[in-house]
């Protein structure tokens, strides 16, 4: 009898674990697609240079990035609202809508003339802005939630060098020009997003053990929002000024990567970016992937929080050893999305997945995410305005190096706070943990 039940039960381990890795391969593969499709709709316009263009005496390519983040942060803005209050039923006409914006807005950049084509460029950051928490609440909630939003998030780092590289395929192989490559590249990613918008919202709902051990997500109304904000204010302040600061960099070393570095001096090809980016995205990838064998969602918050510090105290480290190091170009590049990816992932995708279950909180990860993108962009958008009109003429390279050494200082104070006030306010609220195994409080049905 003992060898009939241990039978069924070593069969029913295998049925889960097999079902657990087809709905990895539906939800995770698709979400990835889904969100670097996205980055087609946004990024390739950054693979121009537009030298010798302005934008009524602004430089172009600054100008134009302006405009677009300032479309986007203003979309983060009301997504602060739309993604925390969005029901399921009308998360697949929210992609439609957002998609097909986007595309016409490339159209219109292509057609319209210059400098007044910058203009459509708003409106391609307005509509997809809120993409990323809409792509992630199929995702959030679940058991294996981690590997999904590592799978996810992964599509950032590879697809930002993707788009690039796309970009400069085509103006270089197929003599497209620079204004109309933006909507050649995203009218063939637009039928590919809503078919995978119409596979991500078939499916299935958390389940009951899901709801166990992540807690149930739900939406969040105004008073809500600020309970949470208020509840965990220390901490969210000192995340939100980190990242605000972590996502300035990343958009500048996304957006101007080729004026930061000379690509044909550096001897790189058009694919360079993709490559690079995709080493960086399996090393991420495996390490994301480990944390889903941590039980314990407070170990996992303290060992994001330790890749985080590395990563920003990687980034001073590079910057202000440039000239001492003098690495070559694929290196340097291999080691800054690395150290910033890191960083920046980790927010992205587990760290607030984790925080919700551990302290049990009544709400969804779009409310965090999506807040710390609008705080984050509109840093940009003031970063970018203080260049361009009081030192129009600056060294991308040496800015960058400047501004990543001070950032990655200051958010490696701001992550060991972070991560201190976790562990003393965990402590406080679950004095009862014995062991890593559980806890002796009965109240509580699970690892926190």
């Amino acid at each position: 009898m003992n060898r009939i039940i241990s039978s069924v039960k070593h069969a029913a381990a295998s049925d889960r674990r097999l079902s657990d890795f087809l709905f990895v391969l539906w939800a995770g593969g698709a979400a990835l697609l889904s969100y670097s499709l996205v980055y087609a709709l946004r990024k390739p316009f950054t693979a121009a240079t537009f030298d010798g263009m302005d934008f009524f005496g602004m430089d172009y390519k600054t100008a134009a990035s302006m405009v677009q983040i300032s479309g986007y942060f203003l979309s983060k803005l009301a997504g602060i609202k739309l993604i925390s209050e969005l029901k399921k039923e009308n998360r697949l006409r929210f992609i439609v809508l957002s998609v097909v914006v986007a595309e016409l807005s490339l159209v219109a950049f292509g057609f319209l003339p210059c400098p007044f084509n910058v203009f459509a460029l708003f409106f391609n950051g307005l509509s997809p802005g809120c993409m990323w928490g809409v792509i992630f609440s199929f995702l959030e909630g679940r058991r294996t939630t981690d590997l999904l939003a590592a799978l996810m998030g992964i599509s950032i780092a590879v697809s930002s060098g993707a788009a690039k590289s796309a970009g400069l395929f085509v103006m270089d192989t197929w003599q497209v020009s620079e204004f109309w490559m933006p909507a050649l590249i995203g009218g063939v990613a637009l039928p590919l997003l809503l078919l995978l918008g119409w596979l991500l919202n078939r499916l299935p709902a958390p389940t009951d053990a899901d709801k166990a051990l992540r807690t149930e997500r739900v939406t969040l109304d105004g008073r809500g929002r600020w309970n949470i904000f208020r509840e965990f204010m220390p901490l969210l302040i000192l995340l939100f000024v980190a990242n605000l600061f972590i996502i300035i960099l990343r958009d500048i070393k996304e957006d101007f990567i080729v004026d930061i570095i000379d690509v044909k001096a550096a001897g790189l090809s058009s694919w360079a970016f993709a490559r690079i980016d995709a080493v960086v995205t399996i090393i991420i990838l495996g390490i994301f992937g480990l944390m889903t064998l941590v039980r314990s969602n407070v170990r996992v918050l303290c060992l994001l929080l330790f890749l985080v510090t590395c990563g920003a105290a990687g980034l001073s480290f590079l910057a202000f050893n440039y000239d001492a190091l003098h690495l070559p170009a694929v290196t340097w590049l291999f080691l800054q999305g690395l150290f910033l990816y890191v960083a920046y992932l980790s927010f992205q995708t587990l760290f607030f997945e984790r925080f919700i279950a551990c302290f049990r909180i009544k709400g969804n990860v779009g409310f965090f995410i999506v807040t710390l993108d609008f705080i984050g962009y509109t840093g940009t958008v003031v970063v970018l305005a203080c260049k361009e009109f009081l030192t129009p003429d600056i060294n991308w390279l040496a800015f960058y190096n400047l501004l990543s050494g001070y950032v990655g200082l200051g958010c490696s104070v701001a992550f060991v706070a972070a991560a201190i006030y976790i562990v003393m306010r965990y402590r406080r609220e679950f004095p009862g943990r014995c062991s890593a195994n559980g806890y002796v409080n009965p109240r509580l049905q699970l690892v926190s």
